[in-house]
């Protein structure tokens, strides 16, 4: 085979032998393969840390930028920290043996110092390094007493500041593997898969009054990281004592040390306002207790009121009736061989009795059929109940069953004939997932398998063996509760 082709105004032609032509399927086969892989790992490819780069400024986080938004208070408060370190005691995970390094950072107090900076409302003052202050503190005293001898009243040291409150907590939970999961696909050798990990650090926070050692509030927040992997590869035999094996992917560890710091100032911001609200600080302008960065704090406050731990929202089924429309595939299986698969749709009613239970009523049209044999379309009808196993969250598992009967609304039979309608009772059972969406949760989309069991053998018109007629259903169904 000889495959021409134009370069700089002349034809360049090669000449493909029969060895050549022999590779053409098997780099057919593995072409999906090797462009997902491309695709999966373009970013570790262009973008590998192979250069020497010059030391950058810490990354902003987004919560960083929260605090900095937050209006002004009417006067900065004078605020010690003694120590808020990791008290988990907690090790990295190591699967090669024992590891001493701490899973979590040891300079919590500097990330904590450094936001309340940000923050604008805190003058910290400093308490961690008190005994080194102090001791720094003598020897200049010290110092201009011997070279100042008659003049060292005059030259003695302003005392140090005292502070209004004391801010104490720490980094009090470290959790591994609070989700863990993926997915892969593989084919003679060759395949995809990823895999993702998720950990959370957990933080409190609480300010003391120095007046009288009340602990004026207490607050907490979480942060998730993430962890994940995918890679690809090929390893297979193309021929004799030829082996193609060919593997890429990528890795994405979000850094430990970036989320206690986003859950640090995040503390800091959630203790600044609900002092607010409770009225230990106030602003310097109070009409901006409204501000944009004021009322998201509190809409986020009230979906996490709503959530589990983790961080799901709870769905709320304040609805009692719902309409659905359905529509999905289907494939029989009788007494005719070759089955082919047909379309199906229906009408789905429901009242939910409560949160788990939901009776129903359904109408629909579906077709069964073989090669060379059965064609036929019947209209149904299912009187039936639903079971949500999770139906506080947003998505959930169901279980339904019905029972109802299947009527015969046309019939093509080339092997015989019948010339009369028939009813067939029949029972309905299936498994689905529901996910609800928009703000109010009105809407649904819920994807289900479902099996029609026919009570009687008739439905293809053949009684053969001792099982009934049955197909299987594969929908997805569109909800509105109201």
């Amino acid at each position: 085979m000889i495959i021409s082709f134009p370069v700089k105004n002349r034809q360049v032609a090669i000449n493909l032998t029969k060895k050549h032509m022999s590779y053409l399927p098997v780099l057919k086969s593995f072409f999906p393969v090797l462009l997902l892989a491309f695709l999966t790992s373009c970013g570790a490819i262009f973008n590998q840390p192979v250069k020497r780069k010059e030391p950058t400024l810490g990354a902003v986080t987004n919560s960083e930028k929260r605090l900095n938004q937050l209006p002004p208070p009417q006067e900065k408060i004078m605020a010690a920290i003694y120590s808020f370190r990791d008290k988990t005691g907690q090790y990295k995970l190591s699967e090669t043996g024992g590891s001493w390094s701490t899973a979590i950072t040891q300079g919590a107090t500097s990330i904590l110092i450094k936001a309340l900076e940000e923050s604008g409302w805190f003058v910290p003052i400093e308490r961690e390094g008190l005994g080194n202050l102090l001791n720094e503190r003598k020897i200049i005293r010290s110092s201009r007493a011997h070279y100042n001898k008659g003049e060292a009243q005059s030259q003695s040291l302003p005392p140090l500041l005292f502070a209004g409150i004391m801010l104490e907590g720490g980094i009090i939970s470290y959790d591994h593997n609070v989700q863990t999961g993926g997915i892969g696909l593989r084919y003679f050798g060759s395949g995809t898969s990823g895999e993702y990990r998720q950990d959370r650090v957990t933080v409190y926070l609480r300010a003391i009054s120095t007046k009288n050692g009340k602990i004026l509030k207490t607050v907490n927040t979480t942060k998730t990281i993430l962890s994940q992997k995918i890679d690809a590869g090929v390893f297979r035999y193309v021929k004799f004592k030829k082996l193609l094996e060919a593997e890429t992917g990528i890795t994405f560890n979000e850094p430990t040390e970036v989320a206690v710091k986003e859950a640090i100032e995040k503390s800091v911001e959630s203790l600044i306002i609900e002092g607010l609200f409770d009225d230990l600080w106030t602003l310097k302008n109070p009409e901006e207790i409204n501000s944009d960065i004021i009322q998201t704090y509190i809409q986020d406050k009230v979906k996490d009121e709503k959530s589990d731990v983790f961080g799901i929202q709870e769905a709320s089924r304040n609805f009692s009736f719902s309409v659905k429309a359905e529509g999905g595939l289907n494939q029989y299986s009788g007494d005719y061989s070759h089955p082919i698969t047909q379309w199906e749709y229906d009408l789905h009613g429901g009242y939910d009795l409560n949160e788990y239970f939901s009776a129903y009523l359904n109408i629909g049209r579906s077709s069964l059929a073989a090669k060379n044999h059965l064609d036929q379309r019947y209209n149904y009808l299912n009187i039936g109940a639903l079971y949500r196993i999770t139906p506080q969250k947003p998505y959930t598992i169901f279980f339904r069953s019905a029972v109802g009967a299947s009527i015969k609304s046309n019939h093509i039979y080339k092997d015989m004939e019948f010339n009369h309608s028939a009813i067939y009772p029949q029972i309905n059972s299936g498994l689905g997932l529901e996910y609800l969406i928009g703000n109010k949760r009105r809407f649904s989309i819920s994807p289900s398998i479902n099996v029609n069991y026919f009570l009687t053998d008739r439905a293809d018109k053949v009684v053969h063996g001792r099982l009934n007629d049955f197909y299987w259903e594969g929908k997805i169904g569109v909800g509105f509760y109201f």
